[in-house]
């Protein structure tokens, strides 16, 4: 991994991407706490609360995140791609998260089971689906699409391709693993 720059130089609104279970939301929580700025996890404005990952109507989900890209200050992870540009409208930096296959599957499994993660759906009724494990092999390239989306748009961006860049990140920028 290059040097990686101080947070500071990522600004107050930060855009966290990567392929699913690449480690996002728990470094969104990280970054929030560390620089006292609200998280915010797309997939809880896509998906509605007390559900076992039931999706919100489009217009619902659109207007949820436009309202939370208003806010002043943040560090929002999540892709869908029909959004993104809303929220590359006022973002101040981008950070792109990858990890080999084996280990997001890995994650998948463990955070299904852990009921205090973060991005967690409020009453987390999470289980183990089938099509979420096709997703994850479908997208298993994706890192890539989301270093060439956040490169252009022309911000400062930070690329963890692994478990050991994301550490040195997190060693860095003095971040603590969410509790």
């Amino acid at each position: 991994m290059p040097d990686i720059p101080e947070l500071d130089d990522l600004g107050r609104r930060i855009v966290i991407l990567g392929p699913t279970n690449a480690g996002k939301s728990t470094l969104a929580v990280a970054i929030g706490k560390k620089i006292g700025v609200p998280a915010r996890h797309v997939d809880l404005f896509r998906h509605m609360p007390n559900t076992d990952w039931v999706q919100r109507p489009d217009e619902e989900f659109h207007a949820l995140h436009a309202e939370a890209v208003a806010e002043p200050e943040w560090v929002m992870d999540g892709n869908y791609s029909v959004i993104l540009p809303l929220r590359f409208s006022r973002a101040t930096g981008v950070i792109t998260l990858d990890e080999p296959l084996w280990r997001r599957y890995w994650r998948y499994f463990t955070r299904t089971l852990n009921r205090n993660r973060a991005g967690a759906l409020e009453g987390n009724r999470d289980s183990i689906k089938w099509d979420m494990i096709h997703w994850l092999w479908i997208t298993r390239d994706a890192a890539d699409k989301y270093i060439a989306v956040a490169k252009a748009t022309g911000l400062p961006v930070v690329v963890c391709r692994n478990q050991r860049e994301l550490q040195a990140l997190y060693r860095r920028w003095g971040l603590t693993f969410p509790v």
